[in-house]
């Protein structure tokens, strides 16, 4: 096994040292979330109890989540779309405005035309508008916005490794 170790930062800041046996472990979840620890074990060259502990050492630690990945249409989510925001003022202030919201599924501070962009899912059109115009365009600081409607997911996956 590769001795590599990566450097990462949780949302606190706060930094983890991951050896090349973590960063595995987190290949082999990433490749199927529900793959039983014992295969993963085999994998990486651990027992079946130390892969468990180190998979709840980093969830612990904010490295990663294991959740179920849908299609939102599926689930009756029939309408989804990014919006460029553009602020005046506390970027940070709007950032959480947004976090907060349950439609809005991605926020990230970005460099460019616009100062965040924000993944929105919503149920239709109407939930689409009310979101939109109701509720980012009115937070104090939102100067403008721009949206991007998805008329067709091709590819949504989580499947970057641990490079």
């Amino acid at each position: 096994m590769v001795s590599r170790s990566a450097e990462f930062r949780n949302g606190n800041g706060s930094a983890h040292g991951l050896d090349a046996v973590s960063l595995a472990i987190i290949e082999q979840l990433q490749e199927d979330g529900r793959r039983p620890y014992a295969a993963i074990g085999k994998a990486v060259g651990l027992s079946e109890a130390a892969v468990r502990q180190r998979v709840q050492k980093l969830l612990d630690q904010g490295v990663m989540q294991i959740v179920a990945v849908t299609d939102p249409l599926t689930v009756g989510f029939r309408r989804q779309a990014m919006v460029g925001v553009r602020v005046e003022g506390d970027i940070e202030a709007v950032a959480e405005a947004l976090t907060a919201m349950s439609e809005c599924e991605y926020v990230v501070v970005t460099a460019g035309s616009f100062d965040l962009m924000v993944e929105v899912v919503c149920e239709d059109d109407d939930h689409l508008l009310d979101v939109i115009t109701q509720r980012i365009r009115t937070l104090p600081g939102v100067r403008s916005t721009e949206s991007f409607v998805y008329l067709k997911l091709k590819k949504q996956t989580y499947m970057w490794g641990t490079r």
